[in-house]
């Protein structure tokens, strides 16, 4: 038997995240990334000026989607991820752009390796709905 923690029942991702606190640390580290990265440009650019708001609705979404408090719901609602990124122009480079940004981010934490490996793994299912079902950017 394995002494290694099953992520994504209850609340076992929120906790292996650092709840509340270690998200906001994710998504702040996440939007530096966004803001350092050539790769990102494309993507910061789909994004206002002051990133307050998708900070916050970021956090408070990673909360619930990790199995804590469903705080985003509370604050803004409900949320289906397809239907509210359909607008933007979500192509392979832009996709794989949030993914780079997110990974960095991921490395900054304090995770244990096996919750940052399962961490970009279901990362990356909202990030193929986005991108499958999305307007793609003209070539």
């Amino acid at each position: 038997m394995s002494n290694t923690p099953l992520y994504g029942f209850s609340d076992t991702s929120f906790q292996a995240a650092g709840g509340i606190d270690g998200i906001r640390q994710l998504v702040d580290d996440f939007y530096r990334e966004m803001d350092a990265l050539p790769e990102a440009v494309i993507i910061r650019k789909m994004h206002k000026t002051d990133l307050s708001e998708s900070r916050d609705k970021l956090t408070l979404f990673l909360c619930g989607w990790m199995g804590g408090p469903g705080l985003y719901h509370e604050k803004y609602g409900s949320i289906n991820i397809p239907r509210d990124h359909a607008h933007l122009p979500i192509g392979e480079a832009e996709r794989d752009a949030w993914l780079l940004c997110m990974e960095r981010a991921i490395a900054k934490q304090n995770y244990s390796p096996e919750f940052s490996t399962y961490l970009l793994a279901q990362l990356k299912i909202p990030a193929e709905r986005i991108f499958a079902t999305s307007k793609k950017p003209a070539v």
